[in-house]
């Protein structure tokens, strides 16, 4: 193992990206999601600058676009894929610009098609999208996340098969999502190691995993919520040991709803107070 990176899924300091660096570091974090889920709240100087400060002092960055940035619509025209397609443009420009490892994005939705359709529309609308953004300087990796939600697009197999078919997006493997959908089984090594070498056989060499972690409420193989570490059944631990066996780096984003709980999963995965 050459190392895991742990960070947040929020940048902790909107006043600055200097104070954003400094309050990561005082954390002890080497990573950061910048978050644009509910909208982007940076421009590209502040981007630039953030890129600067991060890559002086070690902390790797991704970004996570905005939920309505999804392929794989009915159809490839309209409002809603125009909105999304800009989303992922200028989430794409926004990682460009401050030097992120990945945009971390949703696969979308089955829409009434089989899933094998649904997939196949998500990777041919993802090429159109690439044709757009190397015209741009943008064409920077993507990341698609495991979801969890068990009849929804967005299981491990399909994420892995859509970074299988374009070769330039990335499984974002989302433990939690995985623990609800699979009626809270990711209690061992075992499942772990076998999502991560999912993961490891579709991705080019020297990229690090890219993993979202948290602790998780479910029902009925559906996530609800996140919640506070040691309140449901995941655990760190097992995350370690697999990541362990791999000679590939990681980066693990806590989605905890609470700082205490991001500190217990760095210090477990990290090994450090």
């Amino acid at each position: 193992m050459t190392g895991i990176r742990v960070g947040p899924a929020r940048v902790p300091s909107r006043e600055s990206p200097e104070a954003a660096v400094a309050a990561l570091l005082e954390r002890g974090y080497a990573a950061c999601e910048i978050d644009f889920e509910g909208g982007f709240w940076m421009d590209y100087p502040w981007a630039e600058q953030l890129g600067e400060v991060a890559r002086a002092n070690d902390v790797a960055l991704s970004v996570h676009a905005p939920l309505f940035g999804f392929m794989g619509h009915l159809e490839a025209s309209g409002r809603k894929f125009s909105s999304a397609v800009g989303a992922l443009d200028r989430s794409a420009g926004i990682a460009a610009a401050c030097g992120a490892e990945v945009v971390v994005f949703h696969p979308g939705f089955l829409l009434g098609r089989s899933r094998e359709d649904a997939i196949t529309s998500v990777v041919e609308q993802l090429g159109t999208l690439r044709e757009r953004l190397e015209g741009k300087g943008r064409a920077v990796p993507f990341g698609v996340e495991v979801m969890g939600r068990v009849r929804d697009l967005g299981s491990l197999d399909d994420v892995v098969e859509i970074s299988r078919r374009t070769g330039w997006v990335r499984p974002v493997l989302d433990f939690a999502h995985m623990h609800a959908t699979s009626d809270g089984a990711y209690l061992e090594t075992g499942l772990f190691v076998e999502a991560l070498q999912a993961a490891d056989e579709v991705l080019e060499p020297g990229a690090p995993f890219h993993v979202h972690f948290s602790d998780i409420a479910y029902a009925n193989r559906n996530e609800k919520h996140h919640l506070p570490y040691g309140e449901g059944t995941l655990r760190a631990e097992p995350l370690r040991e697999a990541l362990a066996r791999f000679a590939r780096p990681a980066t693990v984003i806590s989605e905890s709803p609470d700082e205490a709980s991001s500190q217990a999963i760095r210090a477990i995965l990290t090994g450090s107070s």
